[in-house]
């Protein structure tokens, strides 16, 4: 990061004219002065996490008193000693609002910072015994040797846990350009001490070949010669697109929301509304857990890329043509390196229409009208790359109020040495290459507010009927209708038998039969966490054990897994949320959405992934009194009304 790019950002008017605008690069700096100031920024601190302290909902809604204070929140490491902080400043009074000094036992230790990244390679290929194990193994250039921290979890025994570690493991890059995912190295793990920056552990418990077989899929010996017969699809909107962003706030046909950015949890969606009606104050994608299989030596491999990794950080620069298709607009992202200086990401957030096929149609038989009007959909969306995985963020606004979040899995998946045989742990993606069954688990944090604070959750179930004097030829078919009345009846399970959605309705709004307006949560029905209830995964990540959890509205509850995830003994996020068993009836409530396949691994996910999909559905239930697209006009020049 040079001067010149952080003073680029640092201009005039870079203070955000709204509360929930991402902090600026000039705010980071403030805090930063506001910091150092007070001392908390000797060295060797570092920023492991730095971004906006939303003001609390009713303030900014005017339902509570006091005036919104822009305010940023850091996580602060001491390099040298381990020691942590939780820190709030106020921009506006230029001070220090608070500072919690953390306890890692209880508390967790900090996200992964680069630094880290640096030292791990450093003291790795440094340390004697684990040189030792690889010449063993017959690689003697510990610079072809590539290393790959992971985070460590917790596990009960006293010599990890009470240390900020990770757990590396290593890979052969034996060119520049390889591939090194392809390559291995198997059976042997450094544990690395973050703060005392040694290895004070070697964990070697088998050896297998190091697979050799080419992966680089740049090279033309690996992939083939490109294909000729793809001709060029062009997407134009001659009069430009049919949407307005000014600053953040985008405008869309009947939508309106607001576009932030957090290094933490990357795309921020605020106070979506249509026709003038609020249905989500705030949408996000806190967490994420990818818990690996296999029971043997990688039992520990287990990664919250959001709360250990920060997933805005890992943002990728869009590039027309390739990542967006069509007539875009970018935003760009500020994020903040170990030191806490900005950092901007050019085109962070690529902003677009798309045609989505039909949208309504009917050919009647007896007026003769044959109509067809066309769907379209507003595209907000970025990637992170966290490893060896690439992420795409997808919210969809379509012309007929739904809402959808997609999120499109790709990159390269995890490997092992494949241990031959019908290994039921992993799959075997190229010669002596495996790949280990793993799980994709996001949870979405969705703030409802559809028309209006106060809302409830009803749970609805489909089911046939019996046969019987009210249903005698057996055809009936009901919704079964259950109310989410606590807190403690708010973990519940996605059931594909019984067609299983949730209904958030208005307790204060009816529509105009008399009924509570609402959006429907249309869930997949995959699994959640298959980690057994007695293993420590289970307990850090609580919130991936249901697909939904009901909570009442704190504005302190912003992540399922907890503030500080990274070594976390467990029981924190949603668990803790919801001890005090809130009532959820007709109040301000939040939904939490887990969501995301288990990946057995296909040989055609190598050696990089086809995008795979997953996600959700929010549709209007009874929000409108009749179908709200009816005023879309056929397609100029087509589709004319008969």
């Amino acid at each position: 990061m040079t001067d010149t790019a952080v003073q680029a950002a640092h201009s005039p008017g870079a203070f955000p004219a709204h509360p929930l605008d991402p902090a600026s690069a000039a705010e980071y700096l403030a805090g930063r002065d506001i910091m150092a100031a007070a001392g908390l920024l000797t060295e060797p601190v570092r920023f492991a996490y730095y971004g906006l302290e939303e003001p609390p909902k009713g303030v900014l809604l005017g339902t509570s008193q006091g005036q919104p204070d822009r305010r940023l929140r850091a996580f602060l490491i001491d390099l040298g000693t381990g020691e942590s902080a939780d820190v709030v400043v106020s921009l506006g009074r230029r001070e220090v609002v608070s500072v919690r000094r953390l306890d890692p036992r209880t508390d967790g230790q900090l996200p992964i910072i680069e630094t880290d990244f640096a030292v791990v390679e450093e003291v790795v290929r440094a340390d004697p015994a684990w040189r030792a194990a690889m010449a063993r193994r017959g690689l003697t250039d510990v610079t072809k040797i590539r290393t790959c921290p992971i985070t460590a979890g917790v596990f009960g025994t006293a010599d990890d846990d009470q240390r900020r570690m990770v757990r590396v493991l290593a890979f052969v890059q034996a060119r520049e350009h390889d591939l090194a995912w392809a390559h291995p190295v198997d059976g042997i793990a450094a544990y690395v001490d973050l703060v005392e920056k040694k290895v004070y552990k070697i964990v070697d418990e088998f050896e297998l070949p190091v697979p050799q077989e080419s992966a680089d899929y740049d090279d033309p010996a690996v992939r083939g010669p490109y294909r000729t017969t793809l001709r060029p699809i062009e997407i134009t909107q001659p009069e430009g697109p049919s949407f307005t962003l000014e600053g953040n706030l985008l405008r869309w046909q009947d939508w309106s929301l607001r576009v932030g950015f957090d290094a933490r949890e990357g795309l921020v969606l605020h106070q979506i509304g249509l026709c003038e009606r609020p249905v989500i104050y705030r949408a996000s994608i806190p967490e994420m857990v990818v818990p690996y299989g296999d029971p043997r030596f990688r039992y520990w491999q287990t990664y919250f890329d959001a709360g250990e990794f920060l997933l805005g950080k890992w943002a990728n620069s869009l590039e027309l043509g390739c990542d967006c298709l069509g007539e875009i607009t970018y935003l760009d992202a500020t994020v903040t390196g170990d030191s806490g200086q900005p950092r901007v990401i050019k085109n962070a957030i690529c902003i677009h229409e798309e045609d989505f096929g039909v949208l309504w149609k009917h050919t009647d038989i007896f007026n003769g009208s044959a109509q067809t009007r066309r769907q379209r959909r507003l595209v907000v969306s970025f990637f992170a790359t966290v490893g060896n995985y690439d992420y795409g963020f997808y919210w969809y606004f379509y012309l007929d109020g739904a809402i959808e979040c997609e999120i499109k899995l790709t990159g390269v998946i995890f490997t092992a040495a494949y241990p031959g045989g019908d290994h039921p742990y992993s799959a075997e993606v190229a010669p002596g290459l495996g790949a280990p069954v793993h799980q994709h688990l996001f949870s979405a944090r969705l703030d409802m507010m559809v028309d209006g604070l106060s809302n409830a959750v009803e749970e609805i179930d489909v089911a046939g009927l019996p046969a019987g004097p009210d249903n005698p030829y057996g055809n009936a078919m009901v919704q079964r209708v259950t109310r989410l009345t606590r807190e403690s009846q708010g973990g519940r399970r996605a059931d594909g038998s019984r067609g299983r959605t949730w209904r958030v309705i208005s307790t204060e709004r009816t529509n105009r039969f008399g009924r509570p307006t609402a959006y429907t949560l249309y869930p997949e029905p995959a699994p959640t966490l298959l980690a057994d209830p007695s293993a420590p995964l289970y307990r850090r990540a609580g919130f991936a054990t249901n697909h939904l959890w009901v909570t009442r509205y704190d504005p302190a509850h912003r992540y399922p897994a907890g503030d500080f995830v990274n070594q976390h003994p467990g029981g924190a996020g949603i668990p803790a949320f919801i001890v005090g068993d809130s009532d959820i009836d007709g109040t301000d409530i939040v939904l939490w959405h887990t969501f995301g396949p288990t990946h057995f691994p296909r040989p055609e996910d190598w050696p990089v992934m086809p995008v795979a999909r997953c996600g959700f559905t929010l549709k209007p239930t009874g929000f409108f009194g009749r179908n709200p697209t009816l005023d879309i006009p056929p397609p100029a020049g087509h589709c004319s009304p008969g």
